[in-house]
């Protein structure tokens, strides 16, 4: 039988044959008189087991102990099964992950834990492309700097303090329409908007802490994309804040 003959009928190819040789993974047969290898059923035997062990996940280096030690097949065995049941579990989550986002019709890049926001960004991309962007995409950034965890506690406490509402809403179209001809008194009652809005989640934070990092690139991010009057809002929202619950005798997180 000659290699073409051997590789079609084990499913490979004539390179894959010859690297085989090369690693001493399957004997190389002696040449015919007119310089052709010639194989036989030993052969094909070899190459039909080589053949079912790749398709297993086995890698070649560990081929050559296993095929005549039943043992060490063996425990290799296990840990192709810890590494496939590993390998399920991942892709389950993926496939949780890709279900949550569609549920909520949520961006693919936006952390799964914060899917329930995808309806409040996409309400505010509608009046505000710019808005419902700056914030997506401050969403993307804190949850990479916090993790998966802490990013999971705040998602919990973003939905028991009602933030994924058409209130939230609201509030961002105000703040998207903010700009220069924006009266100093809509800025105020913004500003106080947000408090009333915003005071029970931070009131009630969660035991993550923002670490310097975070703060400063969340600070820089905001110089980028916020104009005066934004900025403004901002400062008076932290002023007013940070005075109520000093006055509650409650610590700004």
């Amino acid at each position: 039988m000659r290699s073409s003959e051997l590789a079609a009928l084990a499913g490979v190819t004539i390179r894959t044959l010859r690297h085989y040789h090369q690693i001493g993974l399957l004997e190389e047969p002696e040449r015919s008189v007119n310089g052709y290898r010639d194989y036989d059923v030993r052969h094909v035997v070899r190459l039909m087991r080589i053949t079912r062990l790749t398709e297993l996940g086995l890698p070649l280096a560990a081929l050559p102990d296993i095929l005549d030690d039943p043992q060490a097949a063996e425990a290799l065995l296990d840990e192709l099964d810890r590494q496939a049941a590993a390998e399920i579990e991942r892709l389950t989550s993926r496939r949780e992950d890709i279900a949550r986002l569609r549920r909520h019709g949520a961006m693919p890049d936006l952390p799964p834990e914060m899917a329930a926001y995808g309806p409040t960004l996409s309400a505010v991309a509608d009046i505000a492309p710019d808005t419902a962007r700056h914030e997506h995409e401050q969403l993307v950034l804190i949850s990479h700097l916090i993790g998966e965890s802490d990013t999971s506690t705040l998602a919990g406490a973003l939905k028991r303090h009602a933030i994924f509402t058409p209130a939230t809403t609201e509030l961002l179209r105000r703040y998207a329409e903010l700009g220069p001809d924006t009266p100093q008194e809509a800025i105020e009652q913004l500003a106080d908007d947000m408090v009333t809005q915003y005071r029970p989640l931070l009131e009630n934070w969660p035991d993550i802490e923002f670490g310097a990092d975070v703060s400063s690139m969340l600070v820089a991010y905001g110089e980028r994309h916020l104009n005066d009057q934004q900025h403004l809002a901002n400062q008076l929202f932290t002023d007013r804040l940070i005075k109520q619950l000093t006055n509650g005798n409650v610590p700004a997180p």
